[in-house]
């Protein structure tokens, strides 16, 4: 090839890239699933910003449940990690619903229909997420994952994973939504966002028994917190105020407002939203009622 042809060559193809990033040719790829706008580019900075300050349970609690809420709505996140070469998974689960982490935990890990075929379906769509109704695509007889997804009205799952060099399933995460929260363009951002979310979770997986070692014995234990404390933090988690709080257990609005300055120092933690991850990193809400 000639220089001056190599010199055409090379120019056309820095008008390619000139035009491929600056503004978009026509306003059909402004509502293109792969676009991000400026406002979703912004958000997902900060959640990638956050993340790097996730050291704890508790932390990628309120990291999740925070941020990251802003660009993927949800009203459950599960976080599964295979075992080794087994085909179990250590499970955890995040919401600022009602819902039990526990149950979903156990649910998840005992599943053997819905479970399977989320993991099924997004290796056949070559490892990309994927958003399934487990009402409409009748997934929710033989689950009792599902049924709970469905009790709690979170039949929309957007689903997307991780794997290794050898295309074998690492972890998964599902963003559990009312139907029609997770549009199509979500894809592309959870695309983007799972690497981070994998890396944030195994991190708390690694440093927890560090953090634990590091923090005062009364807070690592079941008992941290009395009776009425764990009942009110429940009812915190189930998003009521303190007057709402107070008309279910019989308290005035101000005792209320003082257990809960109680919980925050016992727990040492800063907010409501920080104590909420912290109970669930602690299993304090197990044995509490969910009248």
């Amino acid at each position: 090839m000639q220089e001056d042809e190599v010199q055409v060559v090379a120019s056309d193809a820095l008008r390619f890239i000139e035009v491929s990033v600056t503004e978009p040719a026509n306003d059909d790829l402004a509502i293109s699933p792969s676009f991000i706008d400026p406002i979703e580019l912004e958000s997902l900075g900060l959640i990638l910003e956050f993340s790097l300050k996730v050291h704890t349970t508790h932390q990628f609690y309120c990291w999740t449940q925070g941020v990251l809420q802003g660009l993927i709505r949800h009203e459950l996140l599960i976080c599964a990690l295979r075992k080794g070469d087994s085909s179990a998974f250590h499970v955890d689960s995040f919401s600022t619903t009602s819902t039990q982490s526990t149950l979903i935990n156990g649910l998840f890990s005992q599943d053997a229909s819905l479970v399977p075929h989320l993991i099924k379906v997004w290796e056949t769509n070559q490892f990309q997420p994927v958003i399934l109704d487990i009402r409409k695509e009748n997934l929710i007889a033989d689950s009792g994952l599902g049924r709970e997804l469905n009790r709690i009205e979170a039949s929309e799952l957007l689903v997307h994973g991780t794997h290794d060099a050898n295309g074998k399933l690492v972890s998964l995460f599902v963003f559990a939504s009312r139907a029609g929260t997770n549009a199509s363009r979500k894809l592309n951002l959870v695309k983007l966002l799972v690497p981070t979310l994998h890396a944030a979770w195994v991190h708390t997986q690694l440093v927890r028994p560090a953090s634990l070692a590091n923090t005062p014995p009364e807070s690592r234990r079941a008992d941290a917190l009395t009776l009425r404390e764990k009942e009110i933090l429940n009812w915190i988690y189930r998003g009521k105020s303190n007057i709402e709080i107070g008309l279910i257990l019989g308290l005035s609005p101000f005792t209320v407002k003082n257990d809960v300055q109680k919980i925050l120092r016992r727990l040492n933690v800063l907010n409501r939203a920080q104590a909420v991850g912290k109970a669930l990193a602690l299993r304090l809400f197990d044995g509490v009622s969910q009248a």
